[in-house]
C-alpha cells in the first residue's frame, strides 16, 4: 500500500508556498499565523488530528522560506535602483543558457543571472540577488557560469527577480566558467555533433531528449508534440534521468558493482545529469522526480516511491518555493503521483486479461495523462484524445534515443566517427517519435477545445476523479475496456460537427489562429476565398472545417511573414485549391520559399485596380500600387507591401488591410478618398502604428482585430481600440472571442462569436 503520510507532507509544503506567493501579503500572513496557532495548540493538547501536525509544520516552514525570499528581493538595494530606472555597474554570474526571443523591435538575448555586486548612485553593495538580463542581439554571448561586469540600466521586473538588467556597454569578463561547466558544455556539443549528419528534425530532437537542448527544433514539430501530449520529451524531465541513470546502473551491475557502490554510482549519474542538463531549478526538479521514479522501481517501490515523492516536494520547495507556481513542477509532480498511486491498480486490473507487459505499457501513460489533464487544459485550452496512444507508440523509441544519444556524445569526445556510429540508432529512434507526433497531430480530432475558466476546469477535474474511481472496473473486463477504446478511436477519427456553426447568412469569418491573420470570405456553399493562413496549419484547417469549406477557388497571401503564411498547409488539407496570389515583395525570403515548397508553385501577382468576381465575392486590389514607396521611416517594407483588398459580399463592403503601416495607410487615404465600408479588418493586429484619421473616417460599423492572446507585442493598442470605438465601430478580437463571423441579414450587419 502507498504511504500517504509523506504525500501529505508534500501537499502541506505546496500549500504553504502558494499561500505566500499567490495571496496578498496580509491575507497570506494571517493564514500562516492561523496555521501556526493550530500547530502549537495541537501539539500542546495532543488533539486527535496530531497526524496532521507534520503537513501543517511543512506548510509553515515553506511559507516562511517563501516570505523570507520575497522580503530579501523586495528590500534589496538592486530592487530600489530598478524602481528608479537607475544606470549602474553590476557584476553578474550567469546561471542559465542564453535564449533568443523576438522583441517588438528585434531579437533579444535573455539569460538569468545573479548579481553579486552593484555600484550606482554613488554607493556600492555586495549582495546576491536574482535578475534577468535582456540584451540586444549584437551583445556578446557568454557561456553559463561566466562572471562578468557591465554597465546597465536597471528596470523593475517580476516578483521573482530583483531587476531586469538592460546592458548599455561592452561587458568585461571577470572569470570564465568553472571546469565542470566546460565539461558539461563539451558533452552537449558532442551530442549535437554525433547526430549532425542525420535528418534535420531528428538531429534536433536527440539533444532535446538527452539534455533538454531544444533550441533548434522546428516550431511545427513542437506544436505536433504539444497536440499529442509528447511535450515532456522536449524538456528535461524525470524520464530522462530515469533512463540515463537506470542504464548506468545496469552497466554497473554488469561490471560487478554491488551494494553501496551501486548507490554511489547512481549519485554520480544524477549529479552528472544535472550538470549536463544545467543545474537550474527546473532541472533539479526533474532530477528529483526521476530519482523518485527509480526508487519506485525497486523493492516495495510503491510505498517507498510515495514517501520519496512527498520528501522530494518538501525539499524542493524549501530551497525554491517559487517552483510551486510553475506549470512544469505541477505536471512533473502530478505525473509521478499518478504513476505511483494509480498505475499499479490499473495494471492489475488489465492483467486479468492481458500480459503484464501490455498492462504496464497502457497503465503508466494513462495514469500520468489523467493526473495531468486539468493542468494541461488550463495551460493549453485543450484536452488531448490521442496522448495515451501517442505515448504508447513513442515509448519504445524514447530509451534508445536518449541513452544512445548520450552514449554517442560521450564516445564522440574521444573519437567522433565512432560516436556518430553509436548515435545513429538514436537519430532513427527520434525519427520514429517525430513520425508518431505528426501522425497523432494529423488525426481529425487529436484534441478537443476546453475552457480555461474556473467552472470548466472544476468540471474537468470532477470528470478525471470519476475516471479514477471507475477505471479499475472498466479495465478489469475486456468487453468494457475495448468498448471504451473503440469509442475513443471513433471520437478521434471523426471530427464532430459544430452545431449551429457557421450561422446563417455569414459572409466573412476571422479565424482564431493565434497571433496572425486567417480570413475567410464566403464564395458559395462549401467554397470560400481565403486571405492569409495564420501561423498554425492545424488552427487554420480546423477553422475551415468548422465553416464547412471544402473548396478554395482563391487564396491570397497579403505578405510573407510567418504569422500570415505558415498555416498554408492547413488550407490545403483535404480541399480543392484554385488560384494563389501573393505580395510582389518576396520578403522575408524564407517565408516565400516555405510557401513555394508547400504549394509546389509560386503565387501569382494580383492585378492592381482590377475588379473581379469569385462566386459571391467581388474583389478589388487597391494596394500596393505600381511604383509605391514601401519602406517608410522606421517601417517594415514587407508589411507595407501587404496586398490590400476591398471586397463585397451580399451587399457588405469589407476592407482587408494586411499589415500596412502608417505611410501606406496615408497613401491609401489619398488614393481612396471618400471610401466608405461596413467592415474593417484593422491593420497589423491593432498595432499602435496607425493612421487613425483615415481608419476612423471609413464609416465602418464593425472592426475586426486578429490577435493572439497574451502576445508579446502589446497588440492591440488601447488607444487604437478607443479611437475605433469613438468612431462608432464595434470592435471584435479573436483573443477574446475566438472565431468571429460577420453576418448579413436583410441589409443589417451582425456579428457572431464562437468563443
Amino acid at each position: 500500500m502507498p504511504d500517504l503520510r509523506a504525500v501529505a507532507l508534500g501537499v502541506g509544503a505546496w500549500a504553504g508556498a502558494l499561500l505566500v506567493l499567490v495571496l496578498p501579503g496580509w491575507t497570506a500572513l494571517l493564514a500562516v499565523l492561523g496555521v501556526m496557532s493550530l500547530v502549537v495548540l495541537g501539539a500542546a493538547r495532543r488533539w486527535w488530528f496530531a497526524a496532521w501536525l507534520g503537513p501543517l509544520t511543512a506548510l509553515v516552514a515553506v511559507a516562511g522560506v517563501a516570505a523570507l525570499q520575497q522580503t530579501l528581493v523586495a528590500t534589496s538595494p538592486l530592487t530600489a535602483l530598478a524602481d528608479e530606472g537607475a544606470v549602474a555597474t553590476v557584476r553578474l554570474d550567469l546561471t542559465s543558457d542564453v535564449r533568443v526571443v523576438a522583441g517588438q523591435y528585434g531579437d533579444l538575448q535573455v539569460v538569468r543571472a545573479r548579481v553579486t555586486r552593484v555600484e550606482g548612485r554613488g554607493s556600492a553593495w555586495s549582495l546576491d540577488a536574482p535578475v534577468v538580463v535582456m540584451a540586444d542581439a549584437e551583445w556578446p554571448r557568454f557561456a553559463l557560469g561566466t562572471t562578468l561586469e557591465t554597465s546597465a540600466r536597471l528596470v523593475a521586473g517580476d516578483d521573482d527577480v530583483a531587476a531586469l538588467v538592460r546592458p548599455l556597454g561592452e561587458p568585461r569578463v571577470v572569470a570564465e566558467p568553472d571546469a565542470w561547466w566546460d565539461a558539461a558544455a563539451a558533452v552537449r556539443r558532442s551530442v549535437r555533433a554525433a547526430v549532425a549528419g542525420r535528418a534535420p528534425d531528428a538531429r534536433e530532437l536527440v539533444p532535446a531528449l538527452v539534455d533538454g537542448d531544444d533550441g533548434g527544433l522546428d516550431p511545427d514539430v513542437a506544436d505536433d508534440f504539444r497536440t499529442t501530449g509528447l511535450t515532456h520529451l522536449l524538456a528535461v524531465s524525470g524520464t530522462n534521468l530515469t533512463l540515463v541513470v537506470g542504464f548506468l546502473l545496469v552497466l554497473g551491475r554488469w561490471a560487478g558493482v554491488r551494494g553501496r557502490w551501486l548507490r554511489v554510482l547512481a549519485v554520480v549519474g544524477i549529479v552528472g545529469f544535472v550538470m549536463t542538463a544545467r543545474a537550474e531549478p527546473s532541472v533539479v526538479r526533474a532530477a528529483a522526480m526521476g530519482t523518485v521514479a527509480l526508487v519506485g522501481m525497486g523493492r516495495n517501490g510503491r510505498s517507498r516511491g510515495t514517501r520519496g515523492l512527498g520528501v522530494a516536494v518538501l525539499l524542493l520547495l524549501l530551497v525554491w518555493p517559487r517552483l510551486a507556481t510553475t506549470a512544469g513542477f505541477a505536471l512533473s509532480v502530478l505525473a509521478t503521483a499518478g504513476i505511483l498511486l494509480l498505475a499499479p491498480g490499473w495494471r492489475d486490473a488489465l492483467m486479468r486479461w492481458t500480459p503484464r507487459w501490455v498492462a504496464e505499457a497502457v497503465s503508466v501513460p494513462l495514469a500520468a495523462q489523467v493526473a495531468c489533464t486539468p493542468v494541461v487544459a488550463a495551460l493549453s485550452g485543450q484536452v488531448s484524445l490521442v496522448a495515451v496512444a501517442a505515448n504508447l507508440l513513442a515509448a519504445p523509441a524514447v530509451a534508445p534515443a536518449t541513452v544512445l544519444g548520450l552514449a554517442g556524445g560521450l564516445v564522440g569526445l574521444l573519437w567522433m566517427p565512432v560516436g556518430e556510429l553509436v548515435a545513429a540508432p538514436a537519430a532513427w529512434s527520434a525519427g520514429w517519435i517525430i513520425a508518431v507526433a505528426r501522425w497523432g497531430a494529423g488525426i481529425p480530432t487529436a484534441a478537443v477545445s476546453w475552457g480555461t475558466g474556473p467552472v470548466a476546469l472544476v468540471v474537468l477535474t470532477l470528470l478525471c476523479v470519476a475516471m479514477v474511481l471507475l477505471a479499475p472496473r472498466v479495465l478489469r473486463q475486456p468487453s468494457t475496456a475495448l468498448a471504451c477504446t473503440g469509442l475513443l478511436v471513433v471520437a478521434m477519427l471523426v471530427r464532430p460537427p459544430s452545431i449551429g456553426w457557421p450561422p446563417d447568412g455569414w459572409v466573412l469569418a476571422m479565424c482564431d489562429v493565434g497571433q496572425g491573420d486567417g480570413l475567410v470570405l464566403r464564395a458559395a456553399e462549401h467554397a470560400a476565398v481565403v486571405v492569409d493562413a495564420g501561423p498554425d496549419p492545424v488552427a487554420m484547417d480546423a477553422c475551415l472545417d468548422r465553416l464547412g469549406v471544402t473548396s478554395v477557388p482563391l487564396l491570397v497571401l497579403t505578405h510573407f511573414h510567418a504569422d500570415h503564411v505558415d498555416g498554408v498547409a492547413g488550407v490545403l488539407e483535404g480541399r480543392r485549391l484554385g488560384e494563389v496570389e501573393g505580395s510582389s515583395l518576396l520578403d522575408p525570403a524564407e517565408g516565400a520559399h516555405e510557401v513555394e515548397s508547400v504549394l509546389g508553385r509560386d503565387p501569382a501577382l494580383p492585378s492592381y485596380g482590377i475588379t473581379r468576381t469569385v462566386g459571391e465575392v467581388t474583389l478589388q486590389e487597391v494596394w500596393p500600387r505600381p511604383g509605391a514607396t514601401l519602406d517608410g521611416s522606421g517601417e517594415s517594407a514587407p508589411n507595407n507591401a501587404s496586398v490590400v483588398l476591398v471586397a463585397e459580399v451580399q451587399g457588405l463592403r469589407i476592407l482587408l488591410t494586411g499589415d500596412v503601416e502608417p505611410s501606406a495607410q496615408s497613401a491609401l487615404a489619398r488614393a481612396l478618398a471618400g471610401l466608405r465600408i461596413d467592415v474593417l479588418k484593422v491593420p497589423h493586429h491593432g498595432s499602435r502604428h496607425q493612421d487613425l484619421d483615415w481608419l476612423t473616417s471609413l464609416g465602418a460599423r464593425v472592426a475586426l482585430v486578429s490577435v493572439g492572446e497574451d502576445n508579446d507585442y502589446g497588440h492591440p493598442a488601447p488607444d487604437v481600440l478607443a479611437a475605433l470605438a469613438s468612431a462608432g465601430m464595434r470592435v471584435w478580437r479573436t483573443d477574446l472571442s475566438g472565431d468571429v463571423v460577420v453576418v448579413a441579414r436583410e441589409g443589417a450587419v451582425g456579428v457572431v462569436a464562437r468563443g
